[in-house]
């Protein structure tokens, strides 16, 4: 029984709606309604596990996301994360979190991952950890390559938590990869990251608040104000 997951689910809804946060979504139906998955997204903000798992409700799927492990040690977000089966990550001793990974994939849950590993200060892909891809391949589960883009406005790394009303979140979900056991994880990478690199322009291109030169939440390479390199500082 889920006694966590669908009340943080209401709750999430419940905040959107205050917030008239609108979601623009494409490509819902390329999550399976059943059997294990891999699903894995590009990271600009500090609220895309909520996001992400969002563009998975219209298949009434929930997504068990690998998260750092400093998550789970919080007195609140803690118990919550483990109520949702979310795996922790602990980056010293990465081997167990993969097993929980792949038990829980083969037991026909959807796993997703951040391939980036930590927000994208620039809010473009940066480079990309192997680990989504490997998952897949070990277990032979279709890899869901996704875009999230808009979140950071609302809260990221480097700058406050903000209401800001209204805000529109990109949610573009790709057609899956099917890599098999004898694939090269490095290969899948490089073409996990291809195709969400071509989700994120594509949420650029179509987003509907086009804002003023400089302003912080939009890339730099596109005259915003973001860095145009992964820089320590966001601000």
């Amino acid at each position: 029984m889920e006694y966590v997951y669908p009340p943080v689910i209401l709750t999430a809804r419940t905040v959107f709606t205050g917030l008239r946060i609108k979601f623009v979504q494409t490509g819902n139906a390329y999550v399976p309604r059943t059997g294990g998955a891999v699903l894995a997204s590009n990271h600009v903000s500090y609220l895309d596990f909520t996001f992400c798992g969002y563009a998975a409700q219209p298949q009434k799927r929930l997504v068990r996301f690998m998260a750092k492990d400093s998550i789970f040690k919080n007195p609140v977000a803690g118990p919550l994360m483990r109520g949702m089966h979310h795996i922790p990550v602990d980056r010293s001793a990465g081997a167990a979190s993969f097993r929980q990974a792949l038990n829980a994939v083969n037991s026909g849950e959807i796993v997703g991952i951040f391939p980036e590993a930590t927000i994208s200060r620039t809010y473009l892909p940066k480079e990309f950890k192997s680990g989504a891809a490997r998952l897949a391949i070990e277990t032979s589960v279709p890899l869901i390559p996704m875009a999230t883009w808009g979140g950071q406005r609302l809260y990221t790394k480097g700058h406050k938590m903000k209401a800001d009303f209204g805000t529109v979140v990109m949610l573009n979900v790709g057609e899956p990869l099917h890599p098999g056991p004898d694939d090269d994880p490095t290969e899948v990478t490089v073409e996990l990251k291809k195709r969400i690199e071509a989700l994120v322009a594509d949420a650029i291109e179509r987003y509907p608040a086009k804002p003023a030169p400089g302003t912080w939440w939009w890339p730099g390479s596109m005259g915003g104000g973001a860095p145009e390199t992964q820089t320590p500082s966001a601000n």
